[in-house]
């Protein structure tokens, strides 16, 4: 099953795709709902470096949810052409497949058009997951644009 959504932020394109590929900026907009705790810290510096990374989850901060791989890669037929893409083929031993979509472009003079779009299956558990993911992905989302208010130009997650 998959999900799509898509927003403005009011940061130049520029700067959301440099933050997209840190797991700072991953950790910063799922919480509160999702805590990743990566498990080897010192690999984890840049998503565009495309290693696999391993964190523990927990929901909520408090509730374990296992462990997923973060398997990113970056799609860009040219760094100065837009749009600029960043996948995570993410799974789990729940969830067998988190083909996540990141996409990034210009939007007005200023701005960024962000979508996620992420294909979800974990066998019967599907429709479930389905659901968390459209509840996630709307979460992370309007952390985006509340972090875009806040620093507007800052260099901070």
């Amino acid at each position: 099953m998959k999900v799509a959504l898509s927003t403005n932020i009011d940061l130049p394109p520029d700067e959301v795709w440099r933050r997209v590929q840190t797991p700072e900026l991953l950790m910063h907009i799922a919480a509160p709902l999702v805590r990743f705790h990566m498990v080897n810290p010192a690999h984890a510096s840049n998503f565009g470096e495309q290693e696999r990374f391993l964190v523990d989850l927990t929901l909520f901060g408090v509730l374990p949810f296992g462990k997923q791989w973060i398997v990113p890669t970056v799609h860009m037929d040219d760094a100065a052409i837009w749009p600029k893409k960043l996948r995570d083929n993410g799974y789990s031993a729940l969830i067998t497949t988190w083909d996540h979509w990141i996409t990034v472009e210009p939007e007005g003079e200023r701005g960024t058009r962000y979508r996620d779009e992420v294909e979800v299956k974990a066998g019967l558990l599907t429709p479930f997951v389905w659901l968390f993911a459209q509840v996630f992905y709307r979460h992370r989302q309007r952390h985006w644009r509340a972090l875009a208010e806040r620093t507007s130009g800052c260099s901070q997650p």
